[in-house]
């Protein structure tokens, strides 16, 4: 059984905590950005907000 100090992490996207392997992203850890539905959710909602609006 591996140690916790040995699983491989990275940073959040939205909010730079570290984030630590889990079983439940084996497959998709190099797609993984967000630490949490929150992050995510802030993430997406920050990014509309920041889009520029054209003029029609």
């Amino acid at each position: 059984m591996r140690k916790k100090n040995d699983l491989p992490s990275k940073p959040c996207a939205h909010c730079g905590r570290p984030m630590v392997w889990r079983k439940a992203w084996a497959r998709t850890w190099d797609e993984v950005l967000y630490c949490s539905d929150r992050c995510r959710q802030e993430a997406k909602s920050s990014r509309h907000s920041e889009a520029p609006k054209s003029k029609a």
